[in-house]
């Protein structure tokens, strides 16, 4: 009997009616009156707090008063920290380049260059052989050999030696190769395992051609170089330069990271195509 009467008094109690009546203290006159249950009353504070509560997160959330909240950032302001950063890091770059190119041209200056003398002669005495002694039959490993060569010099990067002698490429990071260059399985570039956001650079002096997303690839920038040299950058998180910029070599053209449908993971998709023939970027490039 107890608990059934308890519930009832509960219920009782919430839908009780109460007159809430607001006097001129003075006269006695009435000035509002209200009435009023319990359960009212708790509905009603409820719904209050929550309007209050939802309003406060979404003055925080969407508006400029964010940025006086503790702990929020400025989107201006990290913006301009990580443009600050990227200049910072191009600057670095060639101001390594250049002090590398002042000391190479001060030790020309000065005459401290190393010179060994040959005495031509001498070389060619000692290694003169009688024709005669000669086997000139070609054997299994001198074709084998003989192949390979000429499968290098198919995809060789420079066609004139005294044309590209000053031509240098920079990598455009440096990481752990995750995939290596891979005739037989086609896969024509070096993936680079590097932490995301990380600035990628332009491998030497050139043209931005293409610089756009792609669905399997992500974002994609491809630069066209001297001497029949193109090389593309893939699965980046964010381009820094569009089609038809001139960029420098060691410039930041992007940053890495994880995007397109074919990615796995943060990563630099680097490939080098000479031309119209791809080249391994680990011949002329080290990553390390």
């Amino acid at each position: 009997m107890n608990k059934k009467k308890k519930p009832k008094k509960i219920k009782k109690k919430l839908l009780d009616r109460y007159k809430l009546v607001i006097l001129n203290e003075l006269t006695f006159e009435e000035r509002l009156s209200l009435k009023l249950t319990r359960l009212n009353v708790f509905v009603l504070g409820s719904l209050s707090a929550i309007f209050l509560i939802t309003l406060t997160y979404l003055i925080i959330a969407f508006t400029p008063l964010r940025e006086y909240v503790p702990g929020y950032a400025s989107a201006k302001l990290k913006k301009d920290a990580i443009d600050l950063a990227l200049r910072v890091d191009s600057l670095q770059t060639e101001l390594a380049v250049r002090k590398a190119y002042y000391s190479s041209i001060r030790k020309v200056l000065t005459g401290d260059v190393s010179s060994v003398d040959f005495n031509r002669d001498s070389i060619i005495e000692a290694v003169k052989l009688e024709a005669s002694e000669v086997d000139f039959t070609p054997t299994a490993e001198d074709s084998l050999l003989r192949e390979k060569v000429d499968k290098e010099d198919k995809y060789n990067l420079f066609e004139s030696a005294t044309t590209a002698t000053n031509f240098v490429l920079f990598p455009p990071v440096s990481g752990t190769i995750s995939d290596h260059y891979n005739l037989e399985e086609k896969h024509y570039a070096v993936d680079i395992v590097v932490p995301k956001d990380t600035p990628v650079k332009a491998t030497a002096d050139g043209i931005v051609i293409f610089a756009e997303w792609t669905v399997e690839t992500g974002y994609v920038i491809i630069m066209e170089h001297s001497y029949g040299l193109i090389s593309v950058y893939k699965h980046n998180a964010k381009l820094t330069k569009s089609q038809g910029d001139l960029v420098k070599a060691g410039e930041v053209i992007a940053t890495a990271g994880n995007t397109g449908e074919l990615s796995t993971g943060p990563h630099l998709h680097f490939e080098l195509w000479n031309d119209g023939y791809p080249i391994n970027p680990t011949n002329f490039i080290d990553f390390k």
